[in-house]
């Protein structure tokens, strides 16, 4: 994703600067410095949530946190999980940081790349990631080198995932169906042996960690990032079992068991924000990292489609279906609760927002950031919010490939209103939400304005694509990272926290 302004920007030079903003308000967040706890599922769609209509699914936490909570219900992500991993942690669209698919060394985000997570820690903050990083899996690129004072991750896009180059997990992950289950992690620079299923495991250490960071008194970033639901599709046996029962395929079970094991766990984390009494002074957003990936199984035998509340396409698409995912911001007292915003926003937003909550300006010599802050919705849900152009490119052409001949293959513009898909499809989202009508002929004006906006955009994009020549890289470094602490030192066993 990235944004072009249709209002003249005033530049200006900025610094790291600590505390509140001095044009802040008397009610402005600016400065405020909150703890902030995002959890981020991988695969997780619209549909895939009781709350957003799902018949069969059960997720009652989730459902209560949405009731709970501030919702953007027009807020977009890209089409798979680097790159959207990619835009959120450096603000702008995941094209501008090498970032052109999920392997072949392009799911790398770009080391010129300044994380919001290291001006947060400059600032004081400490910052934990629990789950999947899937930016790069070479030492120079791991997230202890991207801003990260707490790390406990697997490798690769997936736990047991291996494929040619750098991308590839550890060598014991890879166990067939049960390799989700007492995994090795990497905790800050030592591989160690967990027990259990893997959800339950990230979880539990965010919370440990969270909870030391409480009782020291310092502010925190915790990044909650599992690999649950993406496939493949193994859940516990007690998560399974109601929909064995209902006569639903192994995928299936699998998958919806991994859903309702997510929400078992976000109830656990709401539990001990009460027991600690960490809502008032903790932003707490949940939201997935891009559209459903399961959208179809058999039931009884029979092939059934599975709820993908209305929309057409899922992961991988360009079409509303592939961006568009839920967005659930809660801060107790700060943030009105049980609220839509419709304003359309984005990924890209976070790290301005995250910088203006903590009293952090950006410093001029970053990336230049595509992102807008959200700090006037989070305000004022009725905030006047120009509109602005979303740009989505699913990428993944082939490894060597010219990327201009994909130039209009799986793209796509959003606007407030418009959704120009692949060049030449045209949708009035605003009436036609769910994409049903394709409008073009009816609209010449619009669909030359975004071919234009788009064009533009794109052709700014080829000297970032710093990944593209890139030779695959001889081995697998977190295979070799194993092998050796094996032979040296061997591995220790994860000592749970006690919560």
């Amino acid at each position: 994703m990235f944004f072009r302004h249709r209002w003249l920007l005033v530049s200006f030079c900025i610094c790291i600067t600590f505390g509140a903003s001095e044009t802040a308000g008397a009610d402005s967040l600016a400065g405020s410095r909150p703890n902030i706890l995002l959890v981020m599922t991988d695969d997780q769609g619209m549909g895939d949530l009781s709350c957003m209509g799902n018949p069969v699914l059960r997720t009652p936490n989730l459902d209560k946190f949405h009731s709970m909570s501030m919702r953007f219900t027009d807020f977009h992500v890209s089409p798979t999980c680097a790159p959207t991993r990619s835009a959120i942690f450096s603000g702008r669209h995941e094209f501008r940081n090498g970032v052109t698919h999920t392997i072949k060394e392009r799911e790398r985000m770009a080391l010129s790349t300044t994380t919001f997570p290291q001006l947060l820690r400059r600032a004081g903050y400490a910052t934990g990631i629990f789950g999947k990083w899937h930016l790069g899996d070479e030492d120079e690129y791991q997230p202890y080198r991207r801003g990260f004072s707490e790390v406990f991750i697997h490798g690769a896009g997936g736990i047991g995932q291996s494929f040619q180059g750098s991308c590839a997990d550890f060598p014991p992950n890879r166990k067939a169906d049960q390799r989700y289950f007492d995994n090795v992690i990497l905790h800050k620079d030592t591989i160690v042996q967990t027990q259990g299923f893997c959800t339950d495991v990230f979880f539990q250490a965010a919370l440990g960690w969270i909870r030391d960071q409480q009782q020291s008194g310092t502010p925190f970033f915790a990044y909650v990032s599992t690999n649950a639901p993406h496939g493949p599709m193994i859940a516990p046996e007690r998560y399974k079992k109601r929909f064995a029962d209902m006569g639903w395929d192994r995928n299936t079970q699998g998958r919806y068991g991994m859903i309702e094991n997510i929400d078992d766990n976000f109830g656990r984390l709401m539990q001990k924000l009460d027991e600690w009494e960490l809502w008032e002074n903790t932003l707490v957003i949940f939201m997935t990292d891009n559209g459903q990936a399961g959208r179809s199984g058999k039931r009884n035998g029979k092939p059934t489609p599975l709820f993908t509340a209305g929309f057409k396409t899922g992961k991988g698409s360009p079409y509303e279906g592939g961006t568009h995912v839920p967005a659930f911001w809660r801060w107790k007292g700060k943030l009105p609760e049980d609220t839509d915003v419709g304003a359309l926003t984005a990924h890209i937003d976070l790290y301005k927002t995250f910088c203006d909550l903590a009293g952090v300006k950006i410093p001029p010599n970053v990336q230049s950031i595509d992102g807008r802050s959200l700090l006037p919705l989070l305000e004022n849900p009725q905030s006047e919010w120009a509109d602005r152009e979303l740009f989505v490119h699913v990428g993944r052409w082939e490894k060597g490939a010219d990327p201009n001949a994909s130039r209009y293959d799986r793209c796509a513009v959003r606007t407030t209103r418009w959704r120009l898909v692949n060049n030449n499809e045209l949708f009035d989202i605003r009436s036609d939400p769910k994409e049903s009508t394709d409008v073009a002929d009816a609209h010449p004006d619009v669909v030359q304005r975004l071919r234009t906006v788009y064009d533009q955009w794109w052709n700014t994009l080829r000297p970032l694509m710093v990944n593209e020549d890139a030779p695959y890289c001889p081995v697998q470094p977190q295979a070799v990272r194993y092998e050796k602490q094996l032979a040296k030192s061997g591995i220790p066993d994860w000592q749970a926290p006690s919560l």
